[in-house]
């Protein structure tokens, strides 16, 4: 309901006015009469106040729209809360990169859109993260995974805001539960586009606009969102230590996360492995194999390399309860030692499907397709960025081709760091080295078309080590990609969070190397002669600090408002403790 307040003013003060209301069958207004003397402004202000029945502390919407329009101050007065409010959002979450006011532009206008959306007021709600923001009406408002982008950002400035969007989640966690359970499953499955209630709001078909006809969607497959929930209840807790939290929701939602993927798995025998067959990954162009009248996939690398994360962490976060609530939690969900027992079991023995050389394929099978004539698409095409519709508008198929809509396998160097995702190699029993990464980024960055705003972030964020002016160029298409609307007219139905966010976490993550282990916060700072000067604030674990990288040093001072308590700040092998109002200077090595 709204409520709407008008006065007029004129120069000695608020002006007597004659009001008519007309209400029409699908609009309302007001005619307004009053004297006016000649050459005396006169300033119209209209006040309006919102209200849902989703809000706290009210009896019926429009009374307290009513009531809050009327006891709210003046516009003066109003502009000065509104004003001040930003100011304080502005102190924490401003990132100041000098000598480049073109980066410093989109930067700005990144923050902006995020705290649109994002803003305090969110904390208090029950909502998602739209992955168009509240910008235009594609995707229909739905959530998807891109909250992945999102919150690294929110988790080192506003954590409260990332807590109240993962309430989101665990308010439909029944939901997930009771999908898994219509799929044969266990635990929660989470779907791939979810709204207000958690159902699976995933389309079954699609318009392709090259051929105007209605295809098949299966992109309700793509599993890997659960993970992907998975994760940022987890660097949620890293980055705030919110134990309270992670007692009371996360860990619930983990456990049951890890006993879904526990249940999609099953054991290959002859391999001795776990394999996970009938999911798509973040690709989104291979919906199932040529031919085949199946949907899904059999071992998409992603998903499975998460999936023996997942079952690693899943029992960490058990060991991190306290007795008590490990028990009461265990018998709310029938948890049994068995299924831990897999979970350690699965950590070990996922298989992850392998070409010549350290390639990890896509998925099983991935090697045996087609390559595609990637030159004559792009001499034929002004823009191949969505080769999907462009292939099934001739009439072919691009499950035949290797090729991806956004990074897929590439994305694990990217969501994990280095030694995090050795870790997890080693432990499935595979060899990792260092020329992984390039080979695996090469290999695929050929074969991507980049359908996606997100895959220049996830590019640009693995590039930062092996290929920093390659990274940087990515890193410009993502910053334009809104702006300039390189996808070619979908700016209008929406703006892409996701790749917003994403642009900021790259310079905290990617470019200034933050990386959380063993309760230290570590920077490992790149591209410094592009970023020189580079500043930003952040909370750690409670603690706000101050960062800034120039001059051969990386500086972190801990501000005296707001001092949680002492933390651990790491630059390569220095590791120190700061408190309040401290700073300490770390060396860095130049850019060769």
């Amino acid at each position: 309901a709204e409520a709407a307040r008008t006065r007029v003013y004129g120069e000695g003060g608020m002006l007597d006015v004659q009001r008519n209301l007309y209400q029409m069958q699908d609009y309302i207004h007001q005619v307004l009469t009053f004297e006016v003397e000649e050459k005396e402004p006169v300033r119209v202000e209209k006040m309006v106040a919102f209200y849902t029945s989703r809000d706290h502390a009210l009896n019926e919407p429009l009374a307290n729209a009513g009531k809050a329009v009327g006891r709210c101050g003046t516009f003066d007065e109003t502009l000065d809360g509104h004003a001040r409010a930003w100011g304080e959002l502005w102190d924490v979450c401003d990132v100041l990169v000098p000598g480049n006011d073109r980066v410093q532009l989109l930067l700005r206008l990144h923050i902006y859109q995020i705290l649109q959306v994002c803003s305090p007021h969110t904390a208090d709600l029950d909502a998602g993260v739209p992955a168009r923001g509240l910008n235009g009406e594609a995707y229909r408002g739905h959530v998807f995974w891109d909250e992945l982008y999102i919150y690294p950002f929110l988790n080192f400035r506003l954590p409260e805001i990332t807590r109240g969007l993962l309430m989101y989640r665990y308010r439909r966690l029944d939901e997930a539960r009771a999908a898994a359970r219509e799929s044969d499953f266990r635990g929660a499955m989470y779907p791939w586009q979810s709204g207000s209630d958690g159902q699976e709001e995933t389309q079954t078909v699609h318009l392709n606009p090259e051929s105007g006809k209605w295809d098949p969607d299966m992109s309700h497959n793509q599993r890997h969102v659960s993970a992907a929930i998975f994760y940022n209840v987890w660097q949620y807790y890293q980055a705030t230590a919110d134990s309270e939290f992670l007692f009371d929701y996360g860990a619930e939602m983990m456990l049951e996360i890890a006993r879904f993927w526990s249940s999609i798995a099953h054991f290959n025998e002859e391999r001795g492995r776990y394999e996970i067959h009938g999911v798509m990954g973040p690709d989104e162009f291979h919906e199932k194999y040529p031919d085949s009248g199946e949907e899904g996939l059999r071992n998409n690398a992603y998903t499975n390399v998460m999936v023996a994360w997942i079952s690693r962490t899943a029992q960490e976060v058990l060991d991190l309860l306290p007795e008590r609530r490990r028990r009461s939690l265990g018998a709310k969900i029938g948890l049994t030692e068995e299924e831990v027992r897999t979970w350690e079991d699965m950590s070990r023995k996922m298989f992850v499907p392998f070409q010549e050389d350290g390639i990890i394929s896509q998925f099983e099978g991935y090697e045996d397709l087609e390559e595609l004539d990637w030159d004559a698409y792009r001499d034929k095409h002004d823009n191949i960025q969505r080769l999907d519709r462009i292939l099934k508008a001739e009439g072919d198929d691009p499950d035949r081709y290797k090729l991806a809509k956004q990074a897929d396998t590439v994305l694990l160097f990217f969501l994990f760091p280095e030694r995090e995702l050795k870790s997890i190699f080693e432990r499935l029993g595979y060899d990792y080295t260092p020329e992984m990464v390039r080979k695996n980024i090469d290999y695929y960055d050929h074969r991507t078309s980049h359908g996606s705003t997100l895959s220049f972030v996830a590019h640009a964020g693995i590039l930062a080590d092996i290929d920093p002016e390659s990274s940087w160029n990515r890193y410009i298409v993502a910053l334009e990609s809104d702006v300039g609307d390189v996808q070619g007219g979908t700016t209008r139905e929406g703006i892409h969070l996701g790749v917003m966010a994403g642009t900021l976490d790259l310079l905290q993550r990617g470019y200034m190397g933050s990386e959380i282990r063993d309760g230290v916060l570590y920077f490992d700072p790149k591209l410094k002669d592009r970023l020189e000067g580079l500043s930003f604030s952040m909370r750690f674990r409670g603690t706000p600090i101050d960062v800034k990288v120039g001059a051969g040093k990386l500086t972190v001072t801990a501000q005296d408002d707001g001092f949680g308590k002492r933390i651990k700040i790491g630059v390569g092998e220095e590791v120190r403790e700061i408190e309040a109002g401290e700073a300490y200077d770390f060396d860095v090595i130049p850019d060769e």
